[in-house]
Formats: structure tokens, sequence, C-alpha cells
């Protein structure tokens, strides 16, 4: 059983955790100093059954309605990978999904390309600045040194998806796909990460902010720390546990 913070709801975190794919509980991964999943679980966790407690969220995104971990997105096919998401967040005029980076930016970057299958056309007219940047992904003609572009395009597709199918429980909202990030110092091993890593990866956010401006899906990049300091001025119970997050995950 992972050492979670105290005030969790770790009955619905814990099941949250079992459907999302990578396993993270059951291969230890979780518990390492470095888990992005534990930084956002914790962080997030507390909320679950309290979503009326978050503080109003930033961009004119409003209140929480409710709080839900590792969302699916499904795309409009039966069949295949569909994107899942950290956290989802239903405000009352808008469908927010949260992409949670600690470290993984300023490691070695993971292969991550798009099949086939993202070149139906299926994402509607508004989507013009996510699509060319999986076409230009897809010809190796742009990359970014320290981001995800394939994560968050497939994440930003799915979101559309989900504001668009029929029947669904969050048809009509305005989908958000927002990007949380960390900006350590260090390493959980102490190694230093390098400030030209930091300044990199903060240039390669505003290089996707201007290219996605004006899409469907709206881009909101907001670092840990600014997210912590969000609910820091919330109420008590709110504050002491963006107290007990940055006291357990250290500098963000």
């Amino acid at each position: 059983m992972p050492e979670f913070l105290p005030d969790l709801p770790v009955d619905l975190i814990l099941a949250a955790l079992g459907q999302a794919p990578g396993n993270e509980l059951k291969t230890g991964k979780f518990d390492s100093p470095d888990s992005s999943s534990a930084l956002v679980a914790n962080g997030f966790g507390w909320f679950l059954n309290r979503a009326d407690m978050m503080p109003m969220l930033p961009s004119g995104l409003g209140n929480a309605k409710s709080v839900t971990l590792t969302a699916e997105m499904r795309y409009p096919w039966a069949g295949g990978k569909h994107p899942w998401l950290d956290v989802e967040i239903v405000t009352d005029r808008y469908l927010i999904g949260v992409v949670s980076t600690r470290f993984e930016p300023f490691r070695p970057a993971k292969k991550n390309e798009f099949s086939e299958n993202y070149d139906r056309k299926v994402w509607g007219e508004k989507m013009e600045g996510y699509t060319r940047l999986r076409r230009t992904h897809a010809n190796g003609a742009r990359r970014f040194a320290h981001l995800d572009d394939a994560q968050l395009v497939k994440s930003a597709y799915g979101l559309r998806s989900e504001v668009h199918r029929a029947e669904g429980k969050n048809r009509g909202l305005k989908p958000v796909l927002m990007y949380l990030y960390a900006e350590p110092e260090a390493f959980a091993s102490g190694r230093a990460v390098g400030q030209d890593k930091l300044d990199a990866h903060q240039a390669d956010i505003a290089m996707f902010s201007q290219a996605v401006e004006g899409d469907e899906v709206g881009f909101v990049p907001m670092a840990w720390s600014d997210m912590l300091a969000l609910w820091g001025r919330g109420k008590m119970p709110v504050a002491e546990h963006a107290a007990r997050v940055q006291e357990r995950f250290g500098p963000l």
C-alpha cells in the first residue's frame, strides 16, 4: 500500500489508479521518489470527494464541479489506444484535461509517434494548429527538446472528441488542455537539472502555445508551484493540503 498524504480518499484514489494503463501500483513505479503519478494522486486526490473546495481555476475557467483521476478520452472510433489524462476537471463551461509532468521533460525523450489512424478527418476545422504539429512531428521537420508534443496533441484530440460525443456527459463543454509542469532544480537523486534545460522547456511551452492559439481546444500551461500557491490561498483545509504536498514532494 502506497503511503498517501493524510486526509485523502484512499479507496477512490486506488480505484482510479487501478483502471489506468501502466500498472504503476503493481510495478512499484508509484513508490519511486521520482514518481509523477504520486504527485498527481496526492495533489488532486484530495478533491475527488470535495471538488467544490478547489479554489477558482485560472484563465477564467471557473470553479470545479467534479474532479476525476486518470480519465480516458476516447477518439471517435473503436479499438486502438485512446489517451488517458492525469486529471479531468469539469466546471460549468469547461472540460479541462490535465497532463502533468515532473522530471520527465528533463530526461531523454521517449519515442512517441502517431499511427495512421490520426490521419482521419475527424478533428474538425478548428484544430489546425494541433494538426500542423502532428504532421511536422511525423515528418521530423520540427521537434521539441523538452516537451512531449505528441502526447499533448493526442490529449487535445481526445478532449475535442469527448465534447462532441453524442449523448456524452461532457457534450457541449469547451475543451481545455492544461499542461501542469514542475521546474525542479534537481532530480530526486540530487543531480542538478540545469538551468539550460529549464529555459529550453519554457521556450518549448511558448512555441507550442503559439502554434495552437485559437484552436478549439484551449491550451493553458501552468507550473505546479503556481497551482500549489493557488490552493494555498484557499480555505484552511485546502491550504493545509497544499502545504503537505509541498513538504512531501519538495520544490516544484
